[in-house]
């Protein structure tokens, strides 16, 4: 299983906009780039990219494909795929919680936590 949004690394948000990008089909880093640039509205520079993407190979998160046209592209593992389901449950999860508070309710039962990954302790 996951140990939460540590596992995915210091970038976590770089991490799970690849993730999710490739979890639509495999791709090479620039369509990654572009896709990525649609999904947050912000762009990913290379370094950030492909930093990224030799992290989450290492973990067995994606996986390098050969070479199409002198572009490597890459793919989501079933470890990956298991890994951003459950970061994308957990954000959730978070949003909800959140959400209810900014509205001033209480529709989240205080017996049900936040998931230990998003619960962990407050840095002042």
């Amino acid at each position: 299983m996951t140990q939460g949004l540590q596992e995915l690394g210091r970038f976590a948000e770089p991490s799970l906009y690849i993730l999710v990008s490739l979890s639509e089909r495999p791709k090479h880093g620039y369509a990654i780039m572009a896709d990525v640039e649609t999904i947050s509205g912000s762009p990913m520079g290379p370094g950030t990219l492909y930093g990224a993407l030799a992290r989450l190979e290492r973990r067995g998160l994606i996986e390098a494909l050969e070479p199409e046209d002198r572009r490597r592209p890459y793919r989501l593992t079933g470890l990956g795929e298991t890994t951003l389901a459950a970061q994308l449950e957990q954000l959730s999860a978070f949003a909800r919680v959140g959400l209810s508070r900014l509205q001033g309710g209480l529709d989240e039962p205080a017996d049900q936590p936040l998931p230990a990954a998003l619960a962990g302790p407050v840095r002042r």
